[in-house]
C-alpha cells in the first residue's frame, strides 16, 4: 500500500469519526427544570416575602414548587394555607394547617404552625377568634420552652390584639419583638408607632377604632369620623347647615346618612362633585385633611382671617411650597400640632400627596377636640 493510500484511508477514519461524534452532539439532552436548581426552603422564603406583600399567586407557586421537593414539607403546607386564609377559603385553609402540624418535624417547626393558626383565625374573626389566637399563642411558647426565643408569636399576638382594638396589649406584643432583636424588627417598630398614635388618639367610638387601624382612609372614612367621633354636626350644625340629598354613589352604603350630614355642613373637601357624587372609596391625601380640618377650626373659632393667615409666610417645607392652594391649611393644621410633618417640623417634610393613615386620622381629630375643647 502507497502512502497515498495509506493517507486516503486515514482521512476517511477520521471522517467517520467526526460524523459520530456530530450526531452525537445532535442527540436530544435532559433538560434539568430551573426550578430543581433551588431547595426547598428557598422556595418557602421566597414565598414568605411575597405572600407578605400581598403577591399571593406568586407565593402559592413558591409553596408548590416546594412540594415537588418534598410532598411531606410542612412549612409548604403551612404557606399554602395562609395563602388561602387571604382569599377567605378558611375551609380549605385550616385542612392544609392542619396537615401541615401533623408533618411538622421539631419543635420549631411546630411553632411555626401554631402560629399559622393564629394567623387563620384573625383573619376569619369567627365567634371566639381571640381566645383561639391566645391559645395557640400558648401552645406555641410551650413548644419552644427551653429554646432560643423566637419573634413570630409575639408579633402575630400582637397583630391579634391590634385587631381586637387591645392596643397596650399590642404594644406590649411588639416590644417584646424588638426586646428580642432577631427577625420582624421592621414591621414590629411600624406597628409599635402605630398603635402608640391610636392609644394617643383614644378613639371614643367602635367607628373610630376600626378606622385608626386602615392604612388609608378614604372619603367616606373620613365622613364616619367627623360625624361619630368629631360629633361635628353637634357643633358645626349651629353656624353652618344647609339641604343635602344623598349622593347616588352611596344610597345603599351602611354609611350614607354620616356622609348626608357631613355634606349638609360644606366642609371645604368634602362635598359633592359636580355630578352629584360622593366618592366615597377615593383615598384622602394629607395635603386635602388638612384643609378639611382646618376650615373646620376657621368655622369654630369664628376667624375667617385663618383662610389666608400664612399666605405670605416662606414654607418650611421642602415639598409644600407657599403658592400651593392648600400650603395655608398644612400651616394651620402643623403650627397648631394637629397633624405633625413626617419625621418632624426638622426635616421639614410633610408629604402633602401621600394618603393619611387611620391612626394619623383619628390622632388629628383627638388633638381638634384639645385645642378646640370640644369635649
Amino acid at each position: 500500500m502507497d502512502g497515498r493510500t495509506c493517507s486516503k484511508g486515514f482521512l476517511a477514519i477520521m471522517g467517520i469519526i467526526t460524523v459520530v461524534l456530530l450526531m452525537g452532539n445532535c442527540a436530544p439532552r435532559a433538560i434539568t427544570p430551573i426550578h430543581t436548581l433551588g431547595t426547598p426552603e428557598h422556595h418557602i422564603q421566597s414565598g414568605m416575602r411575597l405572600l407578605e406583600k400581598g403577591r399571593l399567586t406568586d407565593a402559592e407557586r413558591e409553596f408548590e414548587l416546594a412540594i415537588e421537593f418534598d410532598r411531606s414539607y410542612a412549612a409548604a403546607y403551612r404557606g399554602l394555607a395562609l395563602v388561602l386564609g387571604y382569599r377567605g377559603n378558611f375551609k380549605e385553609a385550616f385542612q392544609y394547617m392542619e396537615k401541615a402540624e401533623v408533618l411538622a418535624k421539631g419543635k420549631q417547626e411546630k411553632a411555626l404552625v401554631y402560629v399559622g393558626f393564629m394567623r387563620l383565625h384573625t383573619q376569619q374573626k369567627a365567634q371566639g377568634w381571640l381566645e383561639q389566637v391566645e391559645s395557640y399563642f400558648r401552645e406555641a411558647m410551650q413548644m419552644l420552652r427551653g429554646l432560643p426565643e423566637m419573634p413570630d408569636p409575639y408579633y402575630h399576638m400582637g397583630i391579634a390584639y391590634k385587631e381586637a382594638f387591645l392596643f397596650s396589649n399590642a404594644a406590649g406584643a411588639f416590644k417584646k419583638v424588638l426586646e428580642i432583636n432577631k427577625t420582624l424588627m421592621s414591621e414590629a417598630d411600624e406597628q409599635l408607632a402605630t398603635v402608640q398614635k391610636i392609644e394617643r388618639a383614644m378613639p371614643a367610638t367602635l367607628t373610630g377604632k376600626r378606622i385608626a387601624l386602615l392604612e388609608k382612609v378614604s372619603r367616606i372614612d373620613v365622613a364616619a369620623l367627623f360625624i361619630q367621633e368629631l360629633r361635628l354636626d353637634k357643633d358645626l350644625g349651629a353656624r353652618r347647615t344647609r339641604e343635602a340629598p344623598i349622593p347616588p354613589d352611596v344610597k345603599d352604603h351602611p354609611l350614607s346618612a354620616d356622609v348626608q350630614r357631613v355634606i349638609s355642613l360644606g366642609i371645604k373637601g368634602l362635598d359633592t362633585f359636580p355630578n352629584g357624587t360622593f366618592a366615597p372609596d377615593e383615598s384622602i391625601l394629607r395635603a386635602s385633611y388638612a384643609v378639611m380640618i382646618a376650615d373646620i377650626i376657621s368655622t369654630l373659632t369664628h376667624d375667617p382671617s385663618l383662610a389666608n393667615k400664612y399666605q405670605d409666610t416662606a414654607s418650611p417645607f421642602v415639598d409644600v411650597r407657599n403658592d400651593v392652594p392648600y400650603f395655608n391649611a398644612v400651616m394651620v393644621c402643623t403650627t397648631r400640632g394637629i397633624i405633625e410633618a413626617k419625621g418632624g417640623m426638622k426635616q421639614s417634610i410633610f408629604g402633602p400627596m401621600d394618603s393619611i393613615s387611620g391612626a394619623e386620622a383619628v390622632l388629628a381629630i383627638r388633638r381638634l377636640k384639645e385645642d378646640l375643647r370640644l369635649f
